[in-house]
């Protein structure tokens, strides 16, 4: 007979908290002290209830991950590519958790160099990641960011690839990425606000030198843009980049002359998005000037950067978004998204030639790939799809001949991609927006309301979830689960006024397309309320705050990853990282009418005294992104409104940060977890 046992009650410490003329009570303020070892007890608390609580779904978590595992290509390899007279390969060995980083020279047939064996760097850390690979010109050197904790806040060090020796020079609380000047001892890298983690500063580093001796040679002052330093593809620019959600500023350096001054290449105005690639004597720029919503491709001579001297290459369309482009000596590549589907442009610079590689369904990824090399012929790109596993392909834009490098492996026997089958469906939203879905599931998965459905999205940043592969994913399949991808307002993926229509003062519009999402599976016979989950991670995580306040009767479960639903404390706190630079995605709530919009939906501050879904919250004590203290204190509330007899869980990793865990099986047990959670909800136990 199994024990009752209590869950883990917070204690409550009213804590006011009041701007214009409105007081909140946070009776759990004080789970934002990380130090305090009440809180850390709390969380162990949590974790022990946890583990108690599903100690009957043990082995078959363990069945699960062990079966992920077994998908995966063990001992792997990337596709080489080559850079600088070197080609790369990143490779896996059989039972290692982490990358090794090796080359060869000129020839594929050549020996081996080891760059990094991140087995051998790991040993030691319960958290471990490399980072920021950057070689110097003459191949003699590499930089490198390293975190062993999981907050992003990287230590950058160079090592010599003659003599294998890392240098003394050590430079910490960097985003991990640095660039090389031409003269083979200079880096540019981007150091971050010790406090905000914003990255806020570029600095200059000759190799030999201390941390203290660096120069400074950018500061960011605005606290909502964050800065980064790259070069270009041509290798002729040191280019600074100063972003926030609406707004762009680049600056650029000769890279032979890395002690001169960086100039402005076009100064923020506010509005105006940007995004410049160089080719020849001209820069290309990526930009939605003169309300291009769209995005539209100019250009402008390397010497002449203003905005007045941008001129039209491709003009703006209402109907296509360009996302990216990718620039050859022959060809520019132009990455586009039509009706939601990502389409591949290739354009000859003489304009001999102008076409779109060819597609032919509605469920499928295509990216441009690793293309560091500037005079080829041959583009690389990936493609997979809902049913098909990734393929890395090689394709000739001349003799328009195509070369699968690689197919990704799917280790398991009883795998038959024409087993399953795909299909784009669309909801109608409250406004009469069509919504459109991504769903897969096996072909011989009944469609009826004893399915179960695995609803999934993010909606926030003009980030899009395109639809994918997953091996992962075939655990839920095999077991009768259909998986559904919800492309709600606050991505892009029909377009940039999709992501306009779902941020600042439309944001609701993400959480009622997800909930108008799930009511259109029930009604078309997919599923169930009974058998109907949902899942978001961050951004997401908040939607599913949302949904669960305001639709709790349509989900029979969620899970909820390191979830952003304590909205309003946190976009008032200008000293947690990422909050002033989000201010142009969710609203500043130091102007009234964002506060109380914000306020409205946020999940924290709209809990309700009504029954909730099976929960799992998930959260890492060194999360940079989202606080641990949000959804621990959203489950500490959540403990004493909830009227039903439901299960609640937070599970908090105490080694890792926004991520999850580090190390590829390590971060797949995170996954069977969560799978244990919904099937076991299912009455599956095998």
């Amino acid at each position: 007979m199994k024990t009752t046992i209590e869950a883990p009650i917070a204690r409550q410490i009213p804590k006011e908290l009041e701007i214009h003329n409105d007081l909140r009570i946070d009776n759990y303020f004080w789970l934002n002290q990380r130090e305090d070892q009440n809180v850390l007890d709390y969380l162990n608390a949590e974790n022990d209830y946890y583990e108690q609580e599903t100690a009957h779904t043990n082995s078959f978590e363990k069945q699960l991950f062990e079966e992920m595992k077994a998908r995966i290509k063990e001992d792997d390899s990337s596709v080489p590519y080559k850079y600088n007279g070197y080609w790369y390969i990143v490779r896996y060995e059989k039972g290692k958790d982490y990358p090794i980083y090796t080359r060869k020279k000129e020839s594929l047939e050549a020996k081996e160099e080891l760059i990094f064996d991140c087995n051998d760097m790991a040993k030691g850390h319960g958290y471990f990641r490399l980072v920021g690979l950057s070689v110097s010109p003459d191949n003699t050197m590499i930089s490198f960011g390293l975190d062993t904790v999981g907050r992003r806040q990287y230590n950058l060090q160079i090592k010599s690839l003659i003599t294998n020796e890392i240098f003394s020079d050590v430079i910490k609380n960097t985003t991990g990425s640095s660039t090389w000047a031409n003269d083979n001892c200079t880096i540019f890298y981007t150091k971050k606000d010790e406090q905000t983690l914003r990255a806020n500063e570029i600095y200059k580093h000759k190799i030999g030198d201390s941390e203290d001796e660096d120069i400074i040679v950018f500061t960011e002052n605005d606290d909502t843009f964050g800065v980064a330093v790259y070069k270009s593809k041509s290798r002729k620019y040191i280019i600074i980049a100063c972003y926030s959600t609406l707004t762009n500023e680049f600056h650029i350096l000769n890279a032979d002359a890395p002690d001169n001054e960086f100039k402005v290449f076009q100064k923020r105005v506010r509005g105006l998005e940007y995004s410049m690639s160089h080719f020849e004597n001209h820069f290309y720029v990526v930009t939605n000037k003169d309300e291009a919503t769209n995005f539209k491709l100019m250009k402008t001579p390397e010497n002449a950067t203003k905005l007045e001297n941008w001129v039209e290459v491709i003009p703006h369309r209402k109907d296509v978004l360009i996302e990216d482009i990718e620039i050859f000596k022959d060809y520019i590549v132009i990455s586009e998204r039509t009706n939601g589907l990502n389409e591949i442009r290739i354009k000859r610079w003489d304009n001999t030639e102008d076409y779109y590689l060819p597609f032919d369904n509605e469920t499928y990824t295509v990216n441009v790939g690793t293309n560091v090399d500037f005079d080829t012929e041959i583009l690389r790109y990936a493609y997979n799809s809902l049913t098909t596993p990734a393929s890395v392909i090689d394709f000739n834009m001349r003799t328009k001949a195509k070369e699968i490098k690689k197919e990704q492996q799917v280790l398991d026997p009883k795998f038959d991609k024409n087993n399953y089958t795909s299909e784009r469906i669309w909801a109608t939203a409250q406004d009469g927006t069509k919504i459109p879905m991504s769903v897969v599931r096996r072909k011989d998965s009944k469609l009826d309301g004893n399915t179960p459905v695995l609803q999934y999205a993010y909606g926030s940043y003009g980030s899009t979830v395109d639809p994918y592969f997953s091996t992962i994913r075939l655990s839920l399949l095999d077991r009768g689960f259909i998986y559904v991808i919800a492309h709600v307002r606050g991505g892009e993926y029909l377009g940039r006024q999709w992501y306009e229509d779902g941020k600042l003062l439309k944001k609701k519009n993400t959480f009622t397309d997800f909930i108008d999402c799930s009511k259109h599976l029930i009604a078309e016979g997919y599923t169930s309320k009974s058998h109907l989950y949902a899942m978001g991670g961050s951004a997401g995580g908040l939607l599913m705050g949302v949904i669960i306040n305001e639709a709790p009767e349509l989900y029979n479960g969620v899970i909820a990853a390191v979830p952003f639903v304590d909205v309003v404390t946190t976009m008032l706190d200008h000293t947690i990282p990422l909050t002033t630079g989000e201010y142009d995605e969710w609203g500043n709530p130091n102007n009234k009418d964002y506060y109380k919009y914000i306020k409205s939906y946020s999940p924290y501050d709209n809990l309700k005294k009504q029954n909730y879904p099976n929960l799992l919250v998930t959260t890492g004590l060194h999360d940079s992104q989202v606080q641990y203290w949000e959804p621990a204190k959203w489950v500490s509330k959540l403990r004493t409104y909830k009227q039903d007899t439901n299960k609640l869980y937070l599970l908090t990793n105490m080694k890792a940060g926004h991520g999850g865990a580090s190390g590829r099986f390590e971060a797949l047990k995170e996954d069977a977890q969560e799978y244990a959670f919904l099937l076991d909800l299912e009455g599956i136990t095998s």
